[in-house]
């Protein structure tokens, strides 16, 4: 038991797993948050009887949340429960063609063979390398921290270094991608993972094949519940840990003096920490909590990654020709993200994502109907005119459905909210509404995504999509223990100093 005080900014998922992390530690942890509810992103909503999930939809590597119940000593079965889905996705591309990406190896292989005509023993060994990039490479750059020099110095970098080639470093993922690949189905199909993290597959370094060993190698499941039941279950584990959240408290300022962090200012009050952890946006920590502004400034040197625009549509139809997750391709994939980070314009032929929740779970759509969460990409905010660009993305969007589906959606539609990057940044605090900070479109993009910790202030931390490793979900549950494990080994320096 160490008795130090540390406080959270914010009730994203990586600042509800860092709170019980200290909690375990024997910290005494409060969590500040300004929405009326804990989860940021990982929220949900209903509306004329439609659960929705409004954000990350696809649950991976469910062992960085039972990580969280052992470190805890609580039994997992009774606050969380999740099975694994046999289709991670369903493709459909322009040409016609209908790919399911099954999460057993060597039946996706033989789907690509038989769809697409691509040989199964590419895709085989495609996941075989991604595989062991994963675990080679992957465990050092996404489990430690990349700006402590004892990452540097410990024996598993030497075996990082021996799998590195050199086109996972100076190739982009698409390049990459069309020397593995013949055919331009599965050249887009492992191009798509690119945008896991929000980024250009086309400018992202081939370092990024490592992502499908998340979903194809290791497997994609539903949460019992749905997607909000993660947050559900780590907030009720915090509170028996006996962390306590103070919702609808904004904080207004953390409060340091000679390099070294002493607490929060919330509702004109001073709350005194030993340590203070941001799971806000790094930039609006700095630019607006710390005042810093010459370092926010220069971290938006680094690029933003994607936004979103996000139709949540209650559809009084069932669709048996869809699954859990669906996509639908553009036909010039390299055009769209051209247009996204290049042109910062909103593109005609979107790839259209897809999430159906209730084809797992009865209750979130009434009998005979389905819960359409709708989402495409689209560049960050920069003061678009986005009321004119819902109106036309929708349009857009319905036009290619109706083609790909043979279908007159719009008449299905009952219940409709939308979500564009104006409001993603206003609920969730991400700056310009990037869904994952950063984007990974430079071969340095790994090293220049902010630490969880600065030299600015002794005892301030960060963690969350915008810091390292990154966002979604998986990295964001890394970030916490990251940053849990870097407060650990300081408070011990300080102890022996």
């Amino acid at each position: 038991m160490n008795h130090k005080k540390a406080v959270i900014i914010g009730s994203g998922i990586a600042g509800i797993a860092a709170a019980i992390r200290l909690a375990v530690n024997g910290m005494q942890v409060s969590v500040y948050e300004k929405n009326p509810l804990p989860g940021g992103k990982l929220s949900s909503f209903k509306e004329k009887n439609y659960h929705f999930d409004s954000g990350p939809s696809l649950f991976t590597q469910p062992k960085n949340i039972e990580e969280l119940f052992i470190l805890a000593g609580e039994p997992i079965e009774e606050y969380f429960q999740y099975k694994p889905v046999d289709i991670s996705c369903k493709y459909f591309f322009d040409n016609g063609k209908i790919v399911n990406g099954y999460t057993q190896v060597e039946m996706f292989a033989d789907e690509m063979q038989e769809k697409t005509g691509e040989p199964g023993k590419s895709v085989k060994k495609y996941l075989s390398i991604s595989e062991k990039v994963y675990n080679n490479i992957g465990s050092v750059f996404l489990n430690y921290s990349l700006h402590k020099r004892s990452t540097w110095l410990h024996p598993r970098i030497f075996k990082a270094f021996v799998t590195v080639r050199l086109p996972y470093l100076f190739s982009s993922l698409a390049s990459y991608n069309k020397r593995f690949f013949k055919t331009n189905e599965a050249r887009q199909i492992f191009n798509r993972f690119a945008t896991y993290n929000g980024s250009n597959p086309y400018k992202a370094p081939a370092m990024l094949n490592l992502i499908p060993h998340l979903e194809m190698n290791q497997g994609t499941f539903h949460p019992t519940g749905g997607m909000i039941s993660i947050t559900n279950a780590l907030y009720k584990l915090a509170l028996k840990k006996g962390v306590q959240f103070y919702f609808n408290h904004p904080v207004d300022r953390i409060i340091h003096a000679e390099s070294r962090v002493l607490g929060i200012v919330v509702n004109n009050q001073n709350i005194l920490a030993d340590i203070v952890v941001s799971n806000a946006d790094v930039y609006f920590t700095f630019r607006d909590l710390l005042g810093y502004n010459l370092k926010a400034k220069k971290l938006l040197k680094n690029e933003r990654s994607s936004s979103a625009l996000i139709f949540y549509w209650g559809i009084t139809k069932p669709h048996p020709e869809l699954g859990l997750h669906n996509i639908f391709f553009s036909k010039d994939y390299k055009q769209e993200f051209d247009c996204i980070f290049q042109k910062n314009f909103l593109y005609a032929d979107p790839t259209i994502y897809i999430n159906i929740t209730s084809k797992m779970e009865t209750s979130h759509a009434p009998a005979g109907k389905e819960n359409w969460f709708v989402m495409i990409n689209v560049p960050a905010n920069k003061g678009q005119d986005w009321e004119k660009w819902k109106e036309q993305a929708r349009k857009n969007i319905i036009s290619k459905l109706n083609r790909m589906l043979s279908a007159d959606v719009e008449q299905l539609i009952e219940s409709e909210e939308i979500m564009d990057p104006v409001q993603l940044e206003k609920s969730t605090g991400s700056y310009m509404g990037s869904l994952y900070g950063t984007s990974s479109n430079s071969k340095k993009a790994a090293f220049s995504r902010p630490a969880n910790f600065t030299s600015f202030a002794n005892g301030l931390y960060f963690c969350g999509g915008s810091v390292h490793p990154g966002g979604g979900i998986p990295l964001c549950l890394k970030s916490a223990r990251i940053t849990a494990d870097i407060i650990s080994r300081d408070i011990k320096s300080y102890s022996h100093a």
